[in-house]
């Protein structure tokens, strides 16, 4: 049989994974600035690049595509050459893949600080950049369908099997959840509205942590740990149980995050009953990956390698059976909205992403740079010092999550809320928050320390970016299945028909869920009191979307005796039917604000957004002062209406037409409100006659950006009227 002479590509290999380490400490470092702003929320005061808003959607973003994205493009390259003994199938294309990947995040640290940001959680990228990821991870697709074409090794071994349904499953995610309408070069609508666009973004988010932080890194699993541990896999045919049920299963599971919502109740229950089945073929992987290991418990107490496997595979167990338990509605009840959520999705993110990447840069460096790791004992302690910050990280945040739900729920015996003031609730967790704090400086500390051992590791070590290699070329073979073949083992050396396989079972269940919802206008009741934002409203909600709000802010009342009695009447699926993006929100550091029309006055905001702890002694909001004395630029209302009107929102051609008058008198009856306050008055023309006195330009309050924003603000809720019975007064 004749023998072939190639080369793997190591280079590419070594630059991800410089980028991995280079963005994961610019992702940790974010983070942890975040997590000391609850403790210090004025800490950036006057910097809007640097408020909670804007640099909450950097961090995920980094952690999740920049620290994990090139983690898994680092696995993937170098597994996929020795797996198909092939070099990959175009050198241009990686190059390409790489630094296109390190362009779009470089986007991403420009454009959100900046507030250019769609909203959409783990989907804030405008839509030039949207469009940029999408090309690049087709190169990427078509790089490794590419490599298998020219393989040497007939079968595709599972780690291919999870790295071809992460291609097609995230391409799909990304384009569907991403179609959105430009207005400008970085401003666009979702093509979605309300509910439509809740579901479709939490299909995506959900199975992007299940198609971009799950499976790939499955795929990892199965070809780092055995090779760590030199030992085969425990079942092949537990490898294939788990590869098929987890990608059908995982994607019917998304609307788990809407529960209680105005989401239709059909679509929750589908939600709920395939998230409770994602623990069989979950378990099954991590049961896979942990006995794998047997028969190397030895190897794994003196391997520090091999310790951050196996506490990454224990956290992926821990975190997808969480899943499925917070899935299930009772349940929902007290963990949605609270801090128990940050708490199980960092479990994840730590232990299982943040772990196996490490314990496979701990593998991979030596091996690739023909040396030792330059200190065991550095890395134990890298295991142990960021292991004992995830558990600082996460404990707390459970205890603050159960606090938060146990407190928000609580009523005294004439049947008044026990705690009405929602600032009674952050109060109680200051101390968790100091905890996580803690715990996350530990963590952070571990990676400095793993990119020191690396760093003299490769100092030692010698460049290889050309690894010769040999193997058989591989013989043809009839396409059809030969004598004794299971149907399984003849697909595995068939990558298109693998391929397609792959594709119908993640679109099942997407369509299934999202068909219906989108295309049957009676799943979504309307209500004929609801009407379009007024062109200044919509230009408020705008800056309300470009400081990111939503990250705090929850815009979804359910349907609990506490949360009404709380907030106001419950959310109904008609309100939000000219909402794009939807806004309803994941976390509530602060109160909800669906009902907040009109509950405060025009210069209770104002103090509100420049100096929250003036209004509400005690908060943690950061202060927004330049929305209190920037001028908003508003000359491209006309623009977003068309927009809208595109998008099926009624704005009528007259109504385009007048909206800078609408605008302006919409905002003089403002101004003219917040005269009524003598301590506005007094600082407003003081700041007039500084202005004039020293030839400045003085900004009129009208067309200030606050003004925009209560107007957004004071509208929220309004539409509906709600007799006492829960009756909705609709307009005849």
């Amino acid at each position: 049989m004749e023998v072939q002479q190639f080369y793997y590509d190591n280079k590419i290999v070594k630059n991800f994974l410089y980028a991995t380490m280079f963005w994961g400490v610019v992702g940790m470092s974010v983070g942890l600035l975040l997590a000391f702003m609850f403790l210090f929320p004025n800490v950036t005061d006057g910097i809007p690049w640097l408020s909670f808003g804007r640099l909450r959607p950097l961090h995920t973003n980094a952690v999740i595509f920049a620290f994990v994205g090139n983690a898994i493009f680092a696995g993937v390259y170098y597994s996929t050459q020795r797996l198909l003994k092939a070099r990959m199938f175009s050198d241009f294309l990686s190059k390409f893949n790489f630094w296109g990947w390190q362009l779009i995040i470089v986007a991403a640290a420009i454009t959100l600080p900046l507030g250019y940001t769609s909203t959409k959680e783990y989907a804030e990228l405008e839509w030039p950049i949207d469009i940029a990821i999408a090309v690049v991870w087709v190169a990427f697709g078509v790089n490794l369908i590419g490599t298998m074409f020219k393989r040497r090794q007939r079968h595709l071994y599972v780690a291919i099997w999870f790295y071809l349904a992460t291609f097609v499953t995230v391409a799909v995610l990304h384009i569907f959840n991403s179609l959105e309408l430009p207005v400008s070069f970085m401003k666009s609508y979702s093509v979605y509205a309300g509910v439509q666009d809740a579901l479709v973004q939490w299909w995506y988010g959900h199975n992007a942590v299940a198609f971009f932080l799950t499976t790939p890194f499955l795929g990892l699993m199965y070809y780092f740990v055995p090779k760590a541990a030199n030992r085969p896999v425990y079942s092949y045919r537990l490898s294939i149980v788990h590869f098929w049920s987890l990608i059908f299963i995982y994607i019917w599971a998304g609307p788990h995050h809407l529960l209680y919502s105005a989401l239709p109740d059909w679509a929750q229950n589908l939600g709920v009953a395939f998230s409770v089945m994602l623990i069989a073929p979950s378990w099954g992987g991590m049961i896979n990956g942990l006995l794998t290991l047997r028969g190397a418990w030895d190897k794994v107490r003196v391997d520090p390698t091999l310790k951050f496997m196996v506490v990454a595979i224990t956290g992926y167990g821990m975190a997808t059976f969480e899943g499925p338990m917070l899935s299930l509605k009772n349940v929902n009840a007290i963990a949605h909205f609270s801090d128990w959520i940050i708490a199980h999705v960092h479990v994840g993110a730590l232990a299982w992403n943040g772990f196996l990447t490490f314990g496979m840069i701990y593998w991979l460096v030596p091996k690739m740079f023909k040396t030792k790791l330059h200190s065991v004992g550095m890395a134990n302690f890298h295991f142990w010092i960021g292991t004992l910050g995830i558990i600082l990280y996460a404990l707390p945040m459970y205890v603050a999550g159960f606090t938060q739900a146990l407190m928000w729920k609580d009523f005294n015996p004439d049947g008044t809320l026990a705690y009405g003031n929602f600032l009674e609730t952050v109060h109680e967790i200051i101390p968790m928050y100091w905890m996580r704090a803690i715990g996350g400086s530990l963590y952070i500390l571990g990676m400095f320390t793993l990119v020191y051992n690396v760093i003299v590791t490769i100092r030692s070590g010698s460049k290889v970016e050309n690894e010769l290699a040999e193997a058989p070329a591989l013989a043809r073979v009839s396409s059809r299945r030969t004598a004794g073949e299971t149907l399984h083992t003849w697909l595995e050396r068939k990558p298109v028909q693998m391929t397609i396989w792959a594709t119908v079972a993640i679109l099942i269940g997407g369509m299934i869920e999202i068909v219906p919802t989108i295309m049957v206008k009676s799943n979504i009741p309307t209500i004929s009191s609801v009407k379009p934002y007024t062109p200044l409203e919509l230009e408020g909600r705008d800056l309300y979307i470009r400081e990111g709000c939503v990250s705090c802010h929850s815009q979804m009342v359910r349907p609990f005796r506490s949360e009404v009695e709380r907030y106001g009447e419950y959310a109904k699926a008609g309100e939000f039917v000219y909402d794009h993006p939807f806004l309803w929100g994941s976390k509530r550091t602060g109160p909800d604000l669906l009902r907040v029309g009109g509950k405060y006055s025009d210069s209770w905001h104002l103090n509100h957004m420049y100096d929250p702890q003036s209004t509400s002694s005690g908060s943690i909001m950061p202060a927004y002062q330049w929305l209190v004395l920037s001028e908003h630029d508003r000359s491209d209302i006309q623009d977003k209406m068309e927009a809208m009107v595109t998008l099926g929102v009624p704005y009528t051609e007259e109504e385009i037409a007048n909206a800078f008058e609408s605008m302006d008198a919409q905002a003089t009856k403002i101004e003219k409100n917040l005269y009524s306050d003598p301590d506005f008055v007094k600082s407003y023309e003081a700041d007039k006659t500084y202005a004039q006195e020293n030839g400045l330009d003085f900004v009129e309050m009208k067309d200030r950006e606050i003004v925009s924003l209560i107007a957004y603000l004071q509208r929220l809720g309004t539409d509906i009227k709600v007799k006492e019975t829960g009756e909705i007064l609709t307009e005849k």
